[in-house]
């Protein structure tokens, strides 16, 4: 049996009714997602079209389209919403519709490079998809918030479709409001959630932007030609976890590696964006690093907690972040990247990869968290894209590299771990000046709780407490099932 389509009899004109029904039913502004898909695209049309009918008196509340931008989408589809944004703005403001537009973005300590980079996080992966929350929820959910703050409450309208994504329908109709179009935000207080085009298929979308221009000036027969050319789908605004995120090869971030493959990118190569190629070089390297059997050259035994852990049952320690040197090589790839990009990139497209603010967190970072007294960020800057930025004048207690070079010297006469002094000498230089010191103290503590000795020495203790365990009760048990830390498992094996 065939589904209704919104072109059967009058379907249109209803969905126009119920949507002018709800923006006058209340003072609760509207919050509009548009990432410039097909589906927001024909949601915010709809909507607009149908308040354009009302009288001038009665389009007094506020309506916010917001896009999300990540900061690592794909340049195509950057420069595609930022015009059409443009457009929306001056479009509005001329037919007398109460539209502001806003892009959001993450904060930079939370943004992808700052956390893949300067803190060494790995790629992104299905099992650790650490991405999603701090690039698009949380950006999207702070600008709701303070709307929530200014208004009291907001209404979210956004282009979601019951036959895309079953997990959002079900949200949806369990957070349905009885006889209201509406739905409570499943996890924002005093937000609700509105979706003009829930009952739409992906045949209803097309028709109607294909049949009906868009109201803001753009040509909707472009957006065709984007899909066509990438073979993908649109990547939607995420407002929270149950909205379907990107990784099934759609546009998107163009650093994605949820996918094996970038296929949106390598269609857009295909169809005669080569300037694109770099990027799709770049982001092949950080899906290299998640091959199981590279995993050791890429990244660290400890975790960022300086604990190891190993996987059941081996004596294989899982990986923890990227080890600081390789950060280094994936700065400098990235700028190079960047450089080769904006030489070939098409006349007036001044495509950024990463922003000063970005290179200056990571520089933070690098300083105070890793250890790299060699202040490493400005050479490789200058080094690649030959100037300086502005950067901030460190105080007389910082460290250098000769002081590294020193440090790890007379700590390799001692046979102390110099990544240990390392730490603790940055401890008391961050503590500099201060009048209490209590914290201080704390941190030392943590410091010397983390573990500093090579895989080799934790390997061997590891071997000699399971053969000691093993000739005590004829049985091998891990000290990591057992939930001990390795030195006291070592210690209670002795015993």
């Amino acid at each position: 049996m065939a589904t209704a389509s919104i072109f059967d009899g009058n379907g249109i004109d209803a969905r126009y009714r119920e949507i002018r029904e709800v923006y006058l039913s209340d003072n609760r502004p509207w919050v509009v997602g548009y990432s410039g898909g097909k589906d927001s695209t024909c949601a915010l049309q709809m909507v607009w079209t149908a308040l354009s009918s009302l009288p001038p008196e009665q389009r007094q509340k506020p309506i916010y389209v917001i896009s999300s931008d990540t900061l690592v989408e794909t340049p195509v589809i950057v420069r595609y919403i930022d015009v059409t944004l443009a457009r929306i703005a001056a479009a509005a403001a001329e037919q007398g519709l109460p539209i502001k537009t806003e892009k959001v973005t993450p904060n930079v300590d939370r943004s992808f490079w700052v956390n893949l980079i300067g803190r060494g996080y790995p790629a992104p992966s299905r099992r650790f998809r650490w991405c999603t929350e701090r690039l698009k929820i949380e950006p999207a959910n702070d600008f709701i918030k303070g709307r929530v703050a200014e208004f009291g409450e907001v209404v979210m309208v956004l282009g979601v479709r019951s036959s895309e994504s079953a997990t959002r329908a079900q949200v949806m109709s369990l957070h349905r409001i009885k006889g209201s179009p509406l739905s409570r935000h499943s996890s924002l207080r005093n937000a609700f959630v509105y979706g003009p085009i829930e009952s739409l298929s992906t045949e209803d979308v097309w028709t109607y932007l294909l049949q009906h221009p868009s109201p803001w000036g753009n040509d909707n027969r472009d957006l065709v030609a984007m899909y066509r050319n990438a073979q993908a789908g649109e990547c939607p605004l995420v407002v929270d976890k149950t909205t379907p995120s990107c990784g099934n090869s759609r546009f998107g971030c163009w650093v994605c590696t949820v996918v094996e493959r970038d296929r949106s990118m390598e269609a857009m190569i295909d169809s005669g964006e080569d300037w694109l190629e770099p990027l799709l070089e770049f982001r092949d390297l950080l899906a290299e690093t998640q091959s199981p059997e590279k995993k050791k050259l890429y990244r660290e035994f400890r975790r960022r907690s300086g604990q190891v852990s190993f996987i059941n049952g081996t004596d294989t320690p899982v990986p923890g972040p990227y080890t600081l040197d390789f950060c280094k090589t994936l700065l400098h790839r990235l700028l190079e990247t960047q450089v080769r990009v904006q030489r070939d990139a098409p006349p007036g497209d001044d495509t950024l990869l990463i922003h000063d603010a970005e290179l200056h967190e990571i520089r933070r970072i690098w300083r105070a968290e890793r250890g790299d007294w060699a202040d490493s960020v400005p050479g490789i800057v200058r080094g690649v894209l030959g100037h300086d930025l502005n950067w901030v004048l460190e105080d007389a207690v910082t460290f250098t590299g000769e002081d590294a070079r020193l440090l790890d010297a007379a700590c390799a006469e001692r046979g102390v771990p110099s990544e240990l002094v390392v730490r603790l000498l940055d401890v008391e230089r961050a503590a500099h000046g201060l009048k209490r010191r209590h914290a201080v103290h704390t941190r030392i503590e943590e410091v010397f709780r983390q573990e500093w000795r090579d895989l080799d020495v934790l390997l061997a203790e590891r071997k000699a407490g399971r053969a000691i365990n093993e000739a005590d009760t004829g049985e091998l048990e891990d000290g990591e099932e057992l939930g001990l830390p390795l030195l006291e498992y070592g210690k209670r094996a002795a015993e």
